[in-house]
């Protein structure tokens, strides 16, 4: 009877989506730290740009061919986007008492942040995006166009990296 616990394997859209969310951090990671056109380098920036990434691979999963398993791929991310978020903020001392006020607040920021994300996949210089941008409130010099142009790149980069 216990045999079976051990053979139990991860089913196999975690295993992608665990994958695809280590590769949105790490890649968030880099892009914060390697570009100059934020305001401030901050959780709030950190969120947004996680956020953007997330919704980035959210697109790309719904291009495949096996659309029912990359649903569930998609449901995984979030599953551990919301987590991520949990543990990320009980290490910045928010207590047990609020973490779940906190963590709804984020969640619904996402939310909000998908159904103002441009439909065209193409970002650069896109006027949705541009826009989607302004509502982050993250660019110093209104540089929106060279921005869009780096996330453009880094949207392309998944796509390639995906096949």
């Amino acid at each position: 009877m216990i045999l079976q616990y051990l053979k139990k394997k991860k089913n196999k859209e975690q295993i992608i989506a665990t994958k695809q969310y280590k590769t949105i951090i790490s890649e968030s990671n880099i892009f914060l730290n390697n570009n100059n056109f934020f305001k401030e380098k901050d959780y709030k920036t950190s969120f947004e740009i996680v956020s953007i990434f997330l919704i980035m691979f959210i697109r790309i999963n719904l291009l495949e061919d096996n659309r029912n398993k990359y649903l569930k791929v998609n449901d995984a991310l979030l599953s551990l986007f919301v987590s991520d978020l949990d543990e990320s903020l009980r290490q910045k001392g928010i207590g047990d008492m609020s973490i779940g006020k906190y963590v709804k607040s984020y969640v619904k920021k996402f939310y909000f942040r998908i159904t103002k994300f441009p439909n065209d996949n193409n970002l650069h210089n896109n006027e949705a995006f541009i826009e989607y941008l302004k509502i982050t409130n993250l660019i110093k010099n209104d540089d929106y166009t060279n921005v869009s142009r780096k996330f453009n790149d880094k949207f392309k980069d998944f796509i390639i990296s995906r096949n």
